[in-house]
């Protein structure tokens, strides 16, 4: 008996490792997902394309400069991914392909971009989302720059909304070349609004003040709960050329 319940411990503390072990090499679980399609041809093929996730179609007809789920993201399961995106409808016209490694419990903002048409140029970006809210009194932004025809990189300026006379450096966000993501850049909570935006944005090329095409009305926060917003920069739809709007994804509040 006695050397039985010495031999006990030692069972119970193979039987723990044995699963752990199986714990960790599981990839059991799930994360969170939106999808953005900033491909701007996308029309080539109809309204928009359908995303599987591992053979499991979870998005359906995401149109250019549009994004789904419309607020949000959506479950799907953790671990290495397939993604795929077929002409809205089809399982047989494929756009992309391509395979992403997801943590559970996290989220994440997944895009499309490159051009529709010639699937060696679309790039999927899988890019980890961070929406603890910000301190009190500031809000956050980010942008992401997905315009393959824009300049080689670009800065971002985002002032409070009224602000008139040049742009000084430095910017808000600096450098930001194609298919990069900029850091979360942390701005004190501006009060003053016209027509429910309270910041603007411009964007120049890199290195310069003078804003391309792309000046644009935001919106975030109130006085008393801050926000955080994701920006991403597209091309025009069916034009080699930034375009002049940026989807704005509301993160957080």
């Amino acid at each position: 008996m006695s050397r039985w319940l010495k031999a006990l411990p030692l069972a119970l503390a193979l039987a723990a490792l044995s699963s752990l072990a199986a714990s960790c090499g599981s990839s059991s679980g799930t994360t969170q997902v939106r999808f953005v399609n900033a491909l701007q041809d996308t029309t080539q093929y109809g309204a928009g394309f359908d995303v599987e996730f591992n053979g499991t179609r979870e998005f359906s007809n995401v149109q250019f400069f549009g994004y789904l789920p419309s607020s949000g993201y959506l479950n799907v399961a953790s671990g290495n991914s397939t993604i795929t995106g077929f002409e809205t409808g089809s399982i047989v016209n494929q756009i992309f392909n391509a395979n992403v490694s997801l943590n559970a419990g996290s989220q994440y903002t997944i895009v499309a971009t490159g051009f529709a048409t010639n699937i060696s140029k679309v790039v999927i970006l899988s890019i980890p989302d961070n929406n603890l809210a910000p301190a009190k009194n500031n809000v956050e932004f980010r942008a992401i720059n997905a315009s393959p025809s824009g300049p080689p990189a670009v800065d971002v300026y985002i002032l409070p909304i009224g602000t008139t006379g040049s742009l000084t450096p430095p910017a808000t966000m600096a450098n930001l070349a194609y298919r990069s993501v900029s850091s979360y850049a942390t701005l004190p909570y501006n009060p003053n609004s016209a027509n429910g935006a309270n910041y603007t944005m411009f964007v120049t090329a890199a290195g310069t003040t003078t804003p391309i095409l792309l000046t644009q009305s935001l919106s975030a926060g109130t006085s008393s709960t801050g926000a955080i917003r994701t920006v991403v920069l597209t091309d025009q739809e069916n034009i080699d050329q930034l375009n002049q709007l940026a989807i704005v994804l509301n993160d957080f509040h």
